[in-house]
């Protein structure tokens, strides 16, 4: 699994049971960065080619 997604499930998880619901939400927009700048990465490397 990507980092990303296992940040935005851990972060999701912890929002959905009210634990710790700042960290939740701030794992969520980690894991929302990295796959935006993963998406961004990508798409360089495969116009670079």
């Amino acid at each position: 699994m990507p980092s990303w997604l296992i940040l935005i499930i851990i972060g999701v998880v912890l929002v959905v049971l009210g634990i710790a619901t700042e960290i939740g939400q701030f794992l969520i927009w980690i894991g929302v960065i990295v796959l935006v700048i993963s998406l961004i990465l990508g798409l360089v490397r495969r116009n670079r080619t």
